[in-house]
Order: structure tokens, then C-alpha cells, then sequence
């Protein structure tokens, strides 16, 4: 999952380029609905690769994603140089930019266009994720049983990447591809080497995206260097220290008990 949330951050673009060459307005819900499209194309490439049993799953989404990525850095290469369409952007993004970018509807001012966006992905995920929890845990853990009972573990797949892709589009103009990998691996992985239950490793993960954030980017402004980068530093200390110090399976629990094991076994 891991591999395919980072390719779908990269491939979207595709999709980004595509839809603005065919309307030319940055601006236009069109890019939204292209980038998506190319999200599920590149799931759907995936596993009709993976599903011929020539190669890996891993080895099928190494293809796949630098395919895709390449021909969108390609057309804009060829094509876009007199549009503020680059692959600087939407690689790294820049947080503090986003709330000069407004939504003026009427005489008002409705605040930034990245926190309705966001706000809206946010929503739609929570009210998917919320109506479809047992069938997702189900077909995450066990797709056969979850066949068994009709929950259709396929559809669910894409719909889980249609909510992944959206997800990605909508941060990029903010944070860009790297800050968007690193949030959604990172704090689940960090999460996943302390939590007992799935339960506590969502709520883990979300503290720990939180904290990650917020201190990222205060180090970011002390140390006057970007702010996605900063955050997506912290995140990868934090897996670090986790590493280190889990109390379960960390490197010094590890050590620990195999000193107990020597000392009983000398016994």
C-alpha cells in the first residue's frame, strides 16, 4: 500500500497536465477530475501487471509509476515553459503560500482555497471510511472472507484508492508530493511499532501527523529552510527514534531480551 500511495503522488500529475492542456485555467475543477482519473488508472495498470503473474506486486507499481510520471514531466518539458506548471512545485509545494491563494464568492472572502479543498477531501473521507469501516477492515485482513460475505473487496479497493487519489490532488498545491508521502506513510508506520489494535494505531497516527506538523514547521521558521521539508525530517526521526526505543519490537527491547534469554539459559 505503501508503494502505491507513493506512486499515485507522482503519476496524478500526469493527469494534472493532461486536464490543463485541454482547458489552459490552473483553476479548473477538470484538473481535479483528471488527476483522480489518473490515480485509478495507475491502480488499475498495477494490478492488471501484477495479475499476469510476470512480475511482483512491488515490481509492477516500479513500472507503472515511473511510466506515467515521466511522460507527464516530459509534455510539460515540451510544452508547458511559458505556464507556472513545473515539477519544482509539485514535488516540494510551499505551505506558507497557501493562504495567499483566496475563494472570493460574492462581496466575501471565504479564506484560503487549500483549507475548503482539503476541508471538503477530509469530510468526503471521513464519511466514507466511516460507512464502510467494517467492510474495510474486512476485506484489508482477510479479502476472501470479506468475498464470502458479498462485500466485493475489489471495489472497495478502488474505491480506497479513488479517496487516496483525491487525497493527493488536493494537497499537492499546498505541500507537494513529498510532504503528502511522507504524512501518509510515516505517522501509520511510526503508529503501526506501538498500537496493539487498529484503533489505537489510527488514533496514534493522527497524534503523531499533528505533532510532526506542528514542530516541523516551527523548526522550519527558526531554521528559516522549507517547511515540508522540515516536517517530513521530523517524521523521519521520529520513525527513527521509534525504531530505537518501541517498547515491543524496538532495536533495545530486542537487545534486552536476548541479555534475559543469555542470563536465564546460563541459569
Amino acid at each position: 500500500m505503501s508503494m502505491t500511495a507513493d506512486a499515485i503522488t507522482h503519476t496524478v500529475l500526469l493527469g494534472i497536465v493532461i486536464a490543463y492542456f485541454l482547458t489552459r485555467d490552473l483553476s479548473s475543477p477538470l484538473l481535479l477530475l483528471g488527476a483522480a482519473a489518473t490515480g485509478i488508472l495507475t491502480v488499475w495498470l498495477t494490478e492488471l501487471l501484477y495479475r499476469t503473474k510476470l512480475v511482483t506486486e512491488d515490481a509492477s507499481v516500479g513500472i507503472i509509476f515511473p511510466l506515467l510520471f515521466s511522460i507527464a514531466v516530459i509534455l510539460i518539458t515540451l510544452y508547458g515553459n511559458n505556464v507556472h506548471l513545473d515539477t519544482d512545485t509539485v514535488l516540494l509545494g510551499e505551505i506558507a503560500f497557501t493562504p495567499f491563494e483566496r475563494v472570493h464568492w460574492g462581496n466575501y472572502d471565504w479564506g484560503p482555497a487549500a483549507l475548503w479543498s482539503t476541508g471538503t477531501v477530509c469530510l468526503l473521507n471521513a464519511l466514507i471510511t466511516g460507512c464502510l469501516a467494517k467492510e474495510f477492515k474486512l476485506s484489508a485482513f482477510d479479502p476472501l472472507l470479506a468475498a464470502f460475505y458479498g462485500f466485493r473487496p475489489v471495489l472497495l479497493h478502488y474505491v480506497l484508492m479513488t479517496l487516496v487519489s483525491l487525497t493527493v490532488v488536493v494537497s499537492f498545491q499546498a505541500v507537494g508530493a513529498i510532504l503528502v508521502i511522507a504524512l501518509m506513510i510515516g505517522p501509520a508506520a511510526i503508529a503501526y511499532l506501538f498500537a496493539k489494535s487498529l484503533q489505537n494505531m489510527l488514533i496514534y497516527a493522527v497524534v503523531i501527523a499533528a505533532v510532526a506538523a506542528v514542530s516541523g514547521t516551527k523548526a522550519a521558521f527558526f531554521l528559516n529552510v522549507s517547511i515540508a521539508g522540515t516536517v517530513a525530517s521530523v517524521i523521519g526521526l521520529l520513525f527513527i527514534m521509534t525504531i530505537i526505543t518501541a517498547p515491543r519490537i524496538g532495536i533495545v527491547a530486542k537487545i534486552r531480551r536476548r541479555r534475559y534469554l543469555r542470563i536465564r539459559c546460563g541459569e
